[in-house]
Formats: C-alpha cells, structure tokens, sequence
C-alpha cells in the first residue's frame, strides 16, 4: 500500500457473505459522511445516534436500513466511521457496498479497519492480534482467553515491565551523561531491578505451552492393526458417521481428520490399519506409513486392540511403537467374549469399550478428557502468539546479558546497551516499534471487513 492509500476511505463488507437476518457495510475515513449523505435518504446524520431509512441509487429504493454515525476519534478506527445495517442478501449488502465504492471509497484491505485502530492509537499491537485471535477461536476457552488480552491484559503487563527497565535505563544514562550531578546507581540496584523484570517476564514465558495449546490445540491419533475399531470409534467419538466402516481389513487407507472442542480444539485423527504382509498392496502401504507418522506427530495417542482375539505380534509391534507417547489403551469389542491370554501391560490400564451398544464410551470419553485437561489449565494468565513469545525472549536475553554484567560490575554504559535492547524487543510486542513487514504480516491474518 502506498502513502496515498494510507488513510483514504475504505469500505468492506464487515458481516459474512450468505442469507442472514443482518448484513453491515463499515466505512472509514474522512469522506465517510459525504458518502452516506449521497446514498441515504436522510441527511446531517448526528454522531453516535442511530438513524433509520432508505439507501438509494438514484431515485430507486435499495434497501430499508439503520445506519449508525461516528465522529473521530470516538471510533473502532478513531476515523468518522459509517455502518449501514440492512437485510442479510447477498445482492442487498453487495448492492450498498457498490454504492460506497462508487461514491468516493476504495475495497478495504484483509484488517485495514483494525490497523487503522492500532495506527491512530486507539489499541495497541497486543490487542489487534487478540482482535484476530478471537475471530478465528475454535473453542470457548480460548476465545475467553483472548478477550483478556483484547481487555489489555497483556499489554498492561508488558508496559508496567517497559516502565521498570525504563526507569533502570534513566538512572544509567544519567550517571553516565551528568556524571557530576547524578551518581551511577548501585550495582545491586541494578541486579535487583534486573531480576525483578526478569521475573515477571518468565511469569509470562511460563504460559507459552498452555497458550500455544489453546490456540493451535492437540492432535489425537488412533491406531492399531486392521478390524480393531479404530473408525468406529473414530465415528462414535464424533457422533457422526464420518469414516467408512466394514469387516474387510484395509478398509481406512488414508488418515482422516475432524475437530473437537472438549475446551481445546483437537484434531481426531484416524488411520489405516497397520500391519505387514503380502496382502499388504501399494496405496495401503502408503496409508499405513501415514498412520505411523500421525502416531508420531500426535500428542495423545489411542491403542485400540480386538478384546475379542489373541493379542497378536502385530498388536505387540504397534504398542512398542507408541508405548513412550503419552498414550491411552482401548480394548474393543468388550460386547464379546473376552480373549484370554498375556497383554504387554497392566489390566487396570485397559479402558473396554464396545462401539456396538456404546460400553465403555463415556469413561472412555471422561478419561481423554482428564488427560487433555493435563496439557492446558484454563487460568492461563497470558496468551502470547509466536512472534510475542519471540520478543519476550529477545528481552529476556537482554537483560540476562545485562544481569551478568551488573554482577561482575561492568561499565553501565556497556550495561546500557543490552537494557536498550531489552527495551526495544518489549516495544515490538505492543507496536511502539514496529516495521511494515511485520504489520503487513499481522493484518493479512484478519477478514476483509474487520
């Protein structure tokens, strides 16, 4: 985008495309009451009162609306902003939007509505992203989460640990610049305010897998050799008939994915049978190599066996294979006579379960649940994205550099330069420095009309 671009008025559809009750169309920027005022039946719009009328094209009535007015800076934007609500057509709302666009605004970009936000200080980088987070939230907990940080919660901390490392820095420059007015601070003033700063950057650093869970969530794997159950439960699990089911073995020779929200999204993976042999042709093959990379790749991994049959060399060979995962075991097929004969592990282990009449299903459920619970808390102080986490460590490694050196009493102009440093990646978080490349990359994430 280029500077001429920058803070024209923009318009974008800010509802999703479909047949609904609501459409809205936004507009941003200084030209957004001239725009209304050529396509509205009703003129001198008053700032922050709801208006009810027509859209017009000409002479001819488009559509019955309301349209609210805002005045800069009291907007989502801090630009005048217009938002027209009209029936949820997709003719209707691409209608109106061809108005705006013809009448003086250009399409807006993926998240301009946002940046612009960030852009005239009305949030800061912090809650922009959390903006996105909560768009694309696949489960209640993490949406919960992110309005924290959309509240400011992350922003507030990581500005009250700028203040403390700023203060530190002042009392360092100034011994350094007016070395006879101002004495150089204490080095076990210095250690201590290093420490303390570090600690409440590792409280948030603590939060980085719980946070990274919630948001991209756990994978699921279920394995075992072919006619154990695996798709069965895979449908029961989901309560939809989603794999194909029969009793010829080979039958899943792809893995198939679907997602859950047991309060962190998880992917259930379900895959080919796996086993060797002749019998064993080339799609299958490829299918069971799959299902051996899911099972290593997962987070959570379900052994599922034939209660109902020996325990063969097959079941041995896959449960080595996974023993060391975090792992759950499922005997199936508990409807039938039990096979008696020596497991490879204890029995109190075993979950029994029949995906025929549902036996066991519930405790099944119950103790997946319990050890998914295990890899994430739901008072996650924090939630940080990748690159927030990026610039926490920069930061701590600043200040782990300048902590060193306080302690073998280094020159604190040569101190300085790590807490300058410090400082400067803590910026990058809350967007006080910041380049375009990262804000392109940020904003790009977000819908068009957001």
């Amino acid at each position: 985008m280029n500077l001429l671009e920058e803070f024209d008025t923009i318009t974008a559809i800010a509802t999703p495309l479909g047949t609904g009750g609501v459409g809205v169309i936004r507009i941003s920027g200084d030209k957004s009451f001239d725009i209304i005022d050529k396509i509205y039946n009703k003129h001198n719009l008053e700032a922050g009162r709801i208006s009810h009328g027509w859209i017009k094209d000409g002479n001819n009535k488009i559509d019955e609306v309301i349209v609210l007015p805002f005045k800069k800076p009291n907007s989502y934007t801090g630009e005048d902003v217009i938002e027209i609500h009209c029936h949820g057509g997709i003719n209707i709302v691409r209608s109106i939007l061809e108005l705006t666009l013809n009448n003086g605004a250009r399409m807006a970009e993926r998240g301009e509505f946002t940046k612009r936000a960030f852009l005239n200080k009305k949030i800061d980088l912090s809650q922009a992203e959390a903006v996105a987070d909560l768009i694309h939230a696949k489960t209640k907990n993490f949406a919960i989460q992110s309005a924290k940080n959309l509240s400011g919660v992350l922003g507030k901390e990581v500005e009250g640990i700028k203040e403390e490392i700023f203060e530190t820095l002042s009392r360092i420059v100034a011994g350094i610049d007016f070395p006879e007015d101002v004495s150089e601070p204490e080095y076990d003033y210095l250690i201590e305010k290093f420490e303390n700063s570090l600690s409440r950057i590792n409280k948030i650093l603590s939060c980085v897998k719980s946070s990274d869970i919630l948001r991209q969530g756990i994978k699921i794997a279920i394995v075992g050799k072919p006619n154990v159950g695996k798709s069965s439960l895979f449908n029961t699990l989901l309560n939809i008939e989603r794999a194909i089911v029969t009793d010829i073995a080979g039958t899943t020779r792809d893995v198939i994915k679907e997602n859950l929200d047991w309060d962190i999204p998880i992917t259930l993976i379900d895959t080919a049978g796996i086993r060797d042999g002749n019998e064993v042709g080339k799609v299958e093959e490829i299918g069971i190599e799959y299902s051996k990379q899911s099972a290593q790749d997962a987070d959570l991994v379900l052994f599922v066996y034939d209660t109902a049959s020996k325990f063969t060399e097959e079941d041995s060979d896959i449960y080595e294979f996974i023993k060391d995962k975090k792992h759950i075991i499922i005997g199936n097929k508990a409807d039938l006579t039990e096979y008696s004969n020596t497991l490879p592990f204890d029995n109190s282990e075993i979950i029994r379960i029949s995906t025929t009449d549902n036996t066991g299903i519930e405790s099944l459920k119950e103790k997946i649940k319990n050890t998914v619970s295990k890899f994430s808390t739901d008072d996650t102080e924090f939630i940080t994205n990748k690159r927030q986490q990026e610039c926490l460590v920069k930061c701590k490694e600043s200040l782990e550099r300048a902590l060193e050196a306080a302690k073998i009493e280094e020159l604190q102009d040569m101190i300085s330069i790590d807490v300058k440093a410090a400082l400067l990646a803590l910026d990058e978080i809350t967007g006080e420095v910041i380049t375009d490349e990262i804000l392109d990359n940020i904003f790009t994430n977000f819908c068009i009309g957001k």
